[in-house]
């Protein structure tokens, strides 16, 4: 395929030439006139191990060209794929100064070049941009009937994993290959153009593919601020951070695992907020910092105060909560968001209802009864025998539990809000409701 790449910096230099040293015809774009010159002349415009190898036999192969004029660059050309900087601007939000920029040189170039023979072609964003950019910045430059007589365009995210330093390496081995588009022509051209790395490709829309590299990014600097702030706090009582941290990453089952990474509601339990606790009492003690650790108990609350919120604002008054303690198949109620939820909202007036298969007020005893005894005195009253009777006439539906009894119960109503706590009603959610937003 002959490919336009514009942007010629880290991401665009790495991208261009390991698709020419897969025999793609790629030609690069730049403004500056140094990098186009340097690979011209068989070099990297940018450092990073193995990347002058691949570009002076691409240039040697005659498969990889550049130019400042775009024009050379989309004559003929199947796919064009931005890899231009998108810097924080100076309140902290992404500049798309040189996306919008290279689009508007892309659209330009299209009434003087030759369209590839097909008539169609790809432009696809391959720098990190906000979710909505391909839908409110990409697609607008390119409407069908705005565009040369010959020219038809599909627009694309497909998002790059690249890391400083093994960029080469990383290129050729993704963690994933993501194409997020509308248009199954550009869908099966950038399935076409990736097909060395012999990946399957993941196709999602737009704005989730525009999301995902943000997704990652952050937890990236999760992970170093987690593995820091460990440290800070073991270190001065005497314990290798490093061999505890080397151990932590043997668990696959939890640690480093997807376990717990779905978005969802708010933990609870006997062991995550008590040993948050503890660990920000050592801190103190110390006399150190864990800000990141702190901020886990904060968003935790945010969460629960933001299901509130959610529920007041639909003006609904009844509610039915289908799961109560603070994880299916278990009677711990120690900490349970969900009772909290329960308790917020019959504090404000509420007519609530709950269902839990296994919370029963008549079996429970100790911690649990005390636990819930000081939560909600009214508990017998709000807790129903049955999923049928918690849901007769409620509007709001909270779903916490995939008990069959109560999805059962809950497709033979008729509430006018359902919201999925913990994605526990599956393939369900299209039979149930509308989409409503986050969590539906």
């Amino acid at each position: 395929m002959k490919v336009a790449v514009f942007g010629l910096g880290y991401v665009g230099a790495v991208t261009a030439a390991g698709l020419a040293s897969r025999g793609h015809e790629v030609v690069g774009v730049d403004v500056d006139p140094l990098k186009v010159d340097m690979i011209a002349a068989g070099h990297s415009p940018v450092v990073e191990p193995g990347i002058e190898t691949l570009v002076r036999e691409a240039v040697a192969a005659g498969r990889l060209q550049a130019t400042t004029d775009p024009r050379l660059a989309i004559e003929n050309a199947d796919v064009s794929l931005v890899c231009v900087g998108t810097p924080s601007s100076p309140r902290g939000d992404t500049d798309l100064t040189y996306i919008q920029r290279a689009l508007v040189d892309l659209r330009d170039a299209m009434e003087f070049a030759q369209p590839p023979a097909s008539g169609h072609h790809s432009v696809v964003i391959r720098s990190t941009v906000p979710p909505g950019t391909g839908a409110e910045v990409v697609a607008p430059v390119f409407e069908e009937e705005s565009l040369p007589v010959g020219w038809s365009v599909g627009t694309a995210m497909c998002p790059e994993f690249l890391r400083e330093g093994c960029g080469v390496a990383d290129f050729f081995a993704p963690p994933f290959v993501v194409v997020g588009t509308a248009d199954p022509t550009t869908r099966a051209a950038l399935t076409e153009l990736f097909a060395f790395l012999g990946q399957e490709v993941h196709h999602i829309d737009v704005a989730s593919a525009e999301a995902l590299k943000y997704a990652c990014n952050a937890f990236h600097a999760v992970k170093v601020t987690f593995a820091n702030e460990m440290g800070r706090v073991f270190s001065p009582y005497g314990v290798d951070a490093r061999q505890v941290m080397e151990i932590f990453c043997e668990d696959h089952k939890l640690n480093i695992a997807p376990t717990y990474l779905r978005p969802g509601f708010a933990f609870g339990g006997s062991c995550l907020p008590k040993d948050l606790r503890a660990l920000q009492s050592m801190a103190r003690h110390i006399g150190v910092e864990i800000p990141m650790v702190g901020s886990a108990m904060v968003s935790n609350e945010i969460a629960v105060r933001s299901l509130v919120d959610r529920v007041i604002a639909t003006g609904h008054h009844s509610v039915c909560l289908l799961g109560l303690s603070f994880k299916m198949d278990t009677d711990d109620l120690r900490e349970s968001p969900n009772l909290e939820v329960a308790e917020r909202l019959f504090g404000k007036g509420l007519d609530v209802r709950i269902y839990d298969p296994i919370v029963n007020p008549d079996l429970l005893f100790g911690a649990n009864l005390r636990h819930l005894q000081s939560k909600l005195a009214h508990v017998n009253r709000l807790l129903a025998a049955t999923p049928e009777q918690a849901l007769d006439g409620a509007d709001v539906v909270l779903v916490s539990s995939s008990d069959p009894a109560g999805l059962a119960a809950l497709k033979a109503s008729s509430p006018k809000v359902v919201i999925d706590l913990n994605g526990r009603l599956g393939s369900d959610v299209e039979q149930l409701a509308p989409y409503e937003g986050v969590s539906w």
